[in-house]
């Protein structure tokens, strides 16, 4: 698939951000070529065009199916979640179409946590731009997070916040929720059952969005933690959101403190916490935090918290192992463009 007539400041930022995402181990397309082209395109003002040619296992989305639906079409309807099931879960042998969105909620479910995880804001997540695969797609104002913010909206036309950070999860559910709606009509007809069996039966396939992201959030997120042995169900509650919680607080970098986390645990054992903290403190953007009781605050959270903890897992070289789950690098907006820029001036290397 490749975007016509795109500028090349978004056709440098697509290409980019998909193969750094799989890169983090997160579902995405994958980028295969980006050609300039020397036709003008006008935005907001006039540019150079590009092309990205994307590739994926499919493009379906799930505005694909409200298309058909929205003009009674079940035929057509019906052909794509056929094709869909054929092509991409052959597996699937008995009620289909409840299988077909059980398939979709799991893997957009599993999907969104890892954005949460590595602190990526898509910008625009409209039904035609979520996966029936569960696959991060058409990446266009995204941004990783530099401060942390759960309220952090990447999207400049984003007025009310609707795509936000934190927002991200419930976009989702609601998104499946219209994904549903077409494919009511085809299970009810593919299996007898009454409007109200119909209801119950897709409300139970959306209501296992929750428990799958939070799953998924805390397999993940208990990682880049250092906690890679038996998760304990307070994990998430208990050691992972009270550091979130501080680092929204004072607005700390989230790739740097997640990063800082590796080092923590030879701080510990060395009394080295002071050189970390002050690092996380220096990477802190909040000017009306109180960053001497912040401090001290962090410093209680690594000793009573988290070092406890973290000596339950007796993992050795837990944060060489850490390293692996937290990235050193992320795609933040200023580095793409840099690169941007660069490739006006025609270094494209």
């Amino acid at each position: 698939m490749a975007d016509g007539y795109a500028v090349r400041r978004s056709s440098i930022r697509e290409y980019l951000a998909a193969e750094h995402m799989h890169a983090l181990n997160v579902p995405t397309a994958r980028s295969l070529s980006l050609v300039f082209t020397d036709r003008v395109v006008v935005r907001e003002e006039r540019e150079l065009g590009a092309v990205v040619a994307r590739i994926a296992p499919s493009w379906v989305r799930f505005g694909s199916f409200e298309l058909p639906a929205s003009r009674a079409d079940h035929a057509t309807t019906q052909k794509l979640a056929d094709y869909v099931i054929r092509y991409h879960y052959p597996d699937i042998t008995h009620n289909p179409y409840i299988q077909l969105l059980e398939r979709a909620v799991t893997n957009t479910a599993r999907m969104v946590a890892r954005w949460q995880c590595v602190g990526f804001c898509h910008g625009v997540m409209n039904t035609d731009n979520m996966s029936i695969l569960g696959l991060t797609i058409d990446y266009g104002p995204f941004a990783f997070l530099d401060a942390y913010d759960p309220d952090f909206v990447c999207n400049h036309s984003d007025y009310s916040g609707r795509y936000a950070f934190n927002e991200q999860p419930r976009v989702a559910l609601w998104n499946l929720t219209r994904l549903a709606a077409p494919l009511a009509a085809l299970i009810n007809r593919s299996t007898d059952s009454s409007e109200s069996e119909t209801v119950n039966v897709i409300t139970d396939a959306l209501n296992a969005f929750g428990p799958q992201f939070s799953a998924e959030y805390a397999r993940v997120m208990c990682r880049k933690f250092g906690l890679f042995g038996e998760a304990r169900d307070d994990d998430v509650d208990a050691v992972v959101q009270p550091f979130l919680d501080l680092l929204a607080e004072a607005g700390t970098d989230y790739t740097y403190a997640m990063r800082t986390l590796c080092s923590v645990p030879e701080a510990l054992s060395s009394n080295t916490l002071d050189a970390v903290v002050d690092g996380l403190a220096l990477r802190s953007q909040n000017i009306a935090c109180d960053v001497t009781a912040w401090k001290r605050r962090m410093s209680e959270y690594f000793t009573t918290v988290y070092g406890p903890r973290l000596k339950m897992e007796n993992a050795d070289d837990v944060g060489a192992m850490m390293k692996r789950e937290n990235p050193n690098f992320v795609l933040r907006n200023w580095v793409a463009q840099d690169i941007i820029e660069r490739a006006d001036k025609g270094d494209h290397a």
